[in-house]
């Protein structure tokens, strides 16, 4: 049985295309195991002095990071445990939410989700699929390099050894309901469809 672990970064909740997308995927799989994770309902706590040496490489001492060290321990535990990471991506000033960003530093970490080698990084997330479900109100050629969304998490997802990703996007939701839904229509099919 396939085991998903779905991550919502939206925070327009049932307004969100991305996570229309999310179900749509999901929809087209019944069958399999899906554990989610909502970063707007439940948002990770972002990194502050307080919190970084809890996520660092070694266990930190004292009872003051335990909370962070167990959060950080499950994101990760959730991330290992997975066949495919459905990652909603919505666009928001040209780059991905910032809760979303907070989980990525939490599932960071030296010496378990990736190392330093004489070669360079190496992650140590291996045999993972990633689907992106990306949604944009304009329209971009992301060969040039911006937005930074997709990019930016493609790099995140590939330095920890997520190197098996596909993006599904839906463009152009500012460009008029007509434009929208059937970019949605468009997208949703093409993630339905993913094997």
């Amino acid at each position: 049985m396939t085991k998903i672990l779905v991550i919502r970064s939206a925070a327009t909740g049932a307004a969100s295309v991305s996570n229309t997308l999310i179900d749509a995927y999901l929809a087209a799989h019944p069958g399999a195991e899906v554990v989610e994770r909502d970063l707007d309902a439940d948002p990770v706590p972002h990194v502050t002095s307080a919190s970084l040496a809890g996520i660092g490489r070694e266990a930190p001492e004292g009872a003051a990071f335990a909370e962070t060290r167990a959060l950080q321990d499950q994101l990760i535990g959730e991330v290992f445990a997975a066949d495919v990471l459905l990652i909603g991506l919505p666009l928001y000033n040209f780059g991905m939410p910032s809760t979303l960003k907070a989980w990525f530093d939490y599932i960071a970490r030296a010496g378990t989700t990736f190392q330093y080698t004489a070669e360079g990084p190496e992650g140590l997330v291996k045999g993972k699929r990633a689907i992106l479900a990306q949604a944009r109100a304009g329209k971009y050629d992301d060969a040039a390099g911006f937005p930074f969304g997709a990019a930016h998490v493609k790099s995140l997802l590939g330095f920890v050894g997520v190197t098996d990703v596909t993006v599904v996007t839906a463009e152009g939701l500012a460009f008029g309901p007509d434009a929208a839904a059937a970019a949605v229509a468009q997208a949703k099919a093409e993630i339905a469809a993913l094997a």
